[in-house]
């Protein structure tokens, strides 16, 4: 088998941060979450990484990070772009939004052929997370189905104080596998500790039950994922782009939840018992420099990740 790569999801950084020079780091030595991340990625097995970038980014996106990682884990880039369209498409006049996660993998078609992990450039998805994805991945292979796995998270270790998120909330079967991700886009903690979700802009809240496990965005693949979005790529192009030519978008928990629909797949859910931490609000910047201190001073990691590894 081959060793599993990891994939960090990182197109849409510059865009988020206005520019890569903004990036914030989140302890006094100048480490970002991707330093993180990584260095869990390496303990737990990993020894090479794809970055989904933008191409504008790629000067910025070297000089932040990636020369940095070179010396510690194979690398290698690939580029989301807006013209990664199949043949007889073109970018609609007034497009300036990707196409989404599934078209961010895509981009990694001539980069991967074996299995790989995915993530969020900017989320903290804790050390267990990378172990019992790369121990999957490991020792996992297609047979009469794809067999993918996700790590799941606890909603209440996801949610914020300051705004409200979406997440995938899952559905799972006896044995832990996925039955089906619904997609809420607007989660909230409520006054009285409960999380509830809307769809009608706050008028009507419905509590999601305690202990619900959602996706983050933490995903283990084998190569067959690529071969599927390169032949439902340009189908999802066929059935949106005339109706929503400039925001359609084509998502990896949609393709999973039709390969689950279909039969072709399952996914194993490997929960995680680890807090996410992320700064979807600028409010949340302080709790995440807090915890990882925390971490720090727990001895979960050292005070400069790379000059003592």
């Amino acid at each position: 088998m081959k060793k599993p790569v990891l994939v960090i999801m990182a197109a849409g950084m510059g865009s988020r941060y206005g520019g890569l020079k903004q990036i914030d780091p989140i302890d006094n030595e100048g480490h970002i979450i991707i330093d993180f991340s990584i260095y869990d990625a390496i303990r737990a097995g990993f020894e090479k990484v794809v970055f989904i970038i933008k191409k504008e980014n790629e000067a910025d996106f070297k000089a932040v990070i990636g020369d940095r990682m070179q010396k510690h884990i194979e690398v290698e880039y690939v580029y989301q772009e807006l013209t990664n369209l199949p043949e007889g498409y073109s970018v609609p006049e007034g497009r300036v939004k990707p196409y989404g996660t599934g078209h961010a993998i895509l981009s990694c078609l001539n980069a991967i052929d074996g299995p790989f992990a995915v993530i969020n450039a900017d989320d903290y998805y804790g050390k267990n997370a990378y172990q019992m994805i790369y121990d999957y991945l490991a020792n996992h292979e297609d047979d009469d189905k794809y067999r993918y796995a996700m790590v799941g998270y606890i909603l209440e270790n996801t949610l914020t104080d300051n705004g409200h998120v979406a997440r995938g909330v899952c559905v799972t079967d006896e044995k832990n596998f996925l039955t089906d991700i619904n997609e809420r886009t607007r989660i909230e903690r409520r006054s009285d500790g409960t999380a509830a979700y809307t769809e009608d802009e706050g008028a009507t809240w419905t509590t999601i039950p305690a202990g619900s496990i959602v996706s983050m965005n933490l995903w283990g693949f084998s190569a067959s994922l690529l071969k599927e979005l390169k032949e439902r790529f340009p189908k999802f192009l066929e059935a949106n782009m005339a109706s929503n030519p400039l925001k359609c978008e084509f998502f990896l928990p949609s393709v999973v939840n039709e390969l689950l629909d279909e039969g072709k797949a399952t996914v194993e859910v490997l929960e995680s018992a680890d807090r996410w931490y992320g700064v979807t609000y600028k409010e949340d910047k302080e709790f995440v420099v807090n915890a990882i201190k925390g971490l720090k001073d727990s001895g979960l990691y050292p005070q400069h990740l790379w000059e003592e590894k």
